[in-house]
């Protein structure tokens, strides 16, 4: 599993690293680790090309370290100071290693050249200033963008971007990842992550997560030799409409799929029918349950449909027409997953929609604690957000989920997995990754990608993660 740690608990520990280390030990880790990223990205350093955009202050440093070791190898490194001041030891260690300096005027443009954006480090706010605003947005399209601890202009924290950013293919980041580099907007400036290990001490607990597929295994139900159809878990699919037939289909058939012990399908005549001509093995009608999932494709029964289902007090996915619902309902008896996009989501809140998709973190926090439950934010970063403000990111997303009746899919994946006993925080950040997998299984050598598709992948992504023990 990855951890990323907010700026203040990254200082923290930087702060008790140098107080056991001697001088300057703790850049030159930095520096040292960003030099050999930097050279593993070229075919050769002797001979290369590599800018330095500079900035004040350790962030900068880094940038003049590494340029300094590259220079040491037969690099061409050329440094552009942006600060107010820049490393003093750092840009000596440069020149002395024969890097040079140049003014904005004789900034270098070659052809595939490196660009070491040292510009602003975690601690900075807001967009880019000028000059290096319109620095950065001169570089050439072809030139190999390496940010240092996170993409100047790019939010630490959030992953917000509220003005001119850098846009970087890779950006190495130092002794713990950062949120903002996770969640988009941030993630999408920031390219291929990687993480240099600089000697950090640093909790166990992070407040926002990325499972990989040991994590998501661990956390999967495993059957024992006495497991019969209801301690597997049986699912109340409370989804479809005369209108949205095929999200019954969809729902009902996710949980099938993903391991339920049984479905029990509730819902119109029309949407009822086509569940028993898919899926055979779904009983229609209503019985008890151990987990609902409610208002996929719901139509205007959707609230109807809710009420019913908290009355049972067991925990549930409330999605799509059932999320207004539950909001005026002031909650849930029982523990609840709300899977809600971007629209949906600024709609309960009384926000923009845009404003959702700029901060997408806090927004996700702030409606699982005003409304008490897990929130799985839908997106281009899936966001999955406890009251306690402890948070999931979901890696494995992909654009081919953009298709109707995705969210149907996931929403029966995670009841399926509530109703096997996982609770709402495991069961929507577990069936986000097994959603994206599938989706990028689906999607596999370009294939055209429908939520059908997507549900029929679901069994491979299981057996991927069965692969990982």
């Amino acid at each position: 599993m990855r951890r990323a740690y907010d700026v203040a608990t990254v200082r923290a520990a930087e702060t008790r690293a140098r107080a056991a280390l001697p001088e300057g030990a703790l850049m030159q880790r930095a520096a040292a680790g960003l030099a050999g990223s930097v050279a593993r990205l070229l075919p050769r350093v002797y001979g290369a090309r590599i800018l330095l955009l500079v900035g004040s202050g350790d962030n900068g440093g880094d940038a003049l370290y590494a340029g300094a070791r590259l220079a040491a190898r037969g690099a061409r490194v050329d440094a552009l100071l942006l600060g107010s001041q820049a490393h003093e030891t750092g840009l000596g260690a440069l020149l002395r290693a024969g890097g040079r300096v140049v003014d904005a005027e004789s900034v270098p443009v070659v052809p595939g050249q490196v660009v070491l954006d040292g510009i602003v480090g975690i601690g900075g706010r807001g967009g880019l200033r000028e000059p290096a605003a319109t620095i950065v947005a001169g570089l050439p399209a072809d030139c190999l963008v390496v940010a240092v601890d996170v993409p100047s202009g790019v939010d630490a924290d959030t992953g917000e971007v509220s003005g001119r950013a850098v846009r970087a293919d890779v950006t190495v980041t130092f002794g713990g990842l950062k949120p903002g580099l996770l969640v988009d907007p941030g993630a999408e400036r920031a390219g291929v992550v990687e993480l240099v290990d600089i000697g950090l001490d640093l909790p166990e607990q992070a407040p926002v997560e990325c499972l990989d597929a040991a994590a998501v295994r661990a956390r999967l139900p495993h059957p024992s030799r006495d497991t019969d159809k209801y301690r597997r878990g049986v699912l109340g699919v409370a989804a479809g409409s005369q209108q949205y037939t095929g999200a019954a289909v969809l729902c009902t058939g996710a949980a099938v799929r993903c391991g339920a012990g049984m479905v029990r399908y509730v819902g119109a005549e029309e949407p009822a029918a086509l569940v028993r001509a898919r899926w055979p093995e779904v009983v229609v009608g209503p019985g008890r349950v151990q987990a609902w999932a409610v208002g996929s494709g719901g139509g205007g029964d959707a609230a109807d449909r809710l009420a019913q289902a908290l009355e049972d007090g067991v925990p549930l996915v409330v999605d799509a027409d059932a999320l207004p619902a539950f909001a005026r309902a002031g909650g849930s008896r029982g523990a609840a997953l709300l899977t809600p996009h971007a629209g949906e989501l600024a709609r309960l809140l009384g926000v923009e929609r845009a404003d959702v998709e700029a901060r997408r973190l806090e927004h996700a926090r702030r409606a699982a604690a005003e409304l008490d439950a897990v929130v799985l934010l839908k997106g281009s970063t899936t966001v999955v957000a406890r009251p306690d403000g402890r948070v999931r990111v979901n890696p494995t997303g992909t654009p081919a989920l953009g298709t109707a009746g995705s969210g149907d899919v996931l929403a029966g994946l995670c009841g399926a997995l509530l109703a096997g006993g996982l609770d709402p925080f495991d069961a929507g950040s577990v069936g986000a990754w097994l959603h994206g997998l599938a989706g990028r299984l689906s999607a596999d050598g370009g294939a055209p990608v429908s939520a059908y598709s997507v549900l029929e992948a679901l069994p491979a992504a299981f057996r991927a993660v069965a692969a990982t023990g």
